[in-house]
């Protein structure tokens, strides 16, 4: 089992929620780190993209992504996104799971299983 886990995210969405509860009852120790209250740097989030792709990083089923300019969504790239998902955390597709070695994003049960074991 990985040594140091964090699990980013925001308290009140519900996928994070069950990442949480997953966590939680199959008593693996993690640290959480809230987006908005403790905030992103660049590095973090350039970290995730350089292990998963923007596109897999990016959330663009979000109300967060609806409510931006077309202009700024036409304009996404893999340039600038790091610094639109510093902007924005609540662009980036939740949970972001780090265990030490590994970067997952997104939360499924069976996926937890096979990184945390």
């Amino acid at each position: 089992m990985p040594t140091s886990i964090t699990l980013y995210g925001i308290p009140n969405c519900d996928t994070v929620k069950k990442a949480r509860q997953w966590l939680d009852s199959n008593s693996t120790a993690y640290r959480f780190h809230d987006f908005r209250k403790d905030g992103l740097t660049e590095p973090e989030v350039k970290r995730w993209i350089n292990a998963l792709g923007w596109e897999t990083v990016l959330n663009r089923k979000g109300t967060t992504w609806r409510q931006l300019p077309e202009d700024v969504r036409n304009s996404v790239s893999e340039t600038n996104i790091a610094t639109l998902l510093v902007e924005y955390p609540t662009l980036i597709k939740r949970p972001v799971l780090e265990t030490g070695t590994q970067i997952h994003c997104g939360f499924k049960a069976d996926d937890y299983q096979s990184l945390l074991k």
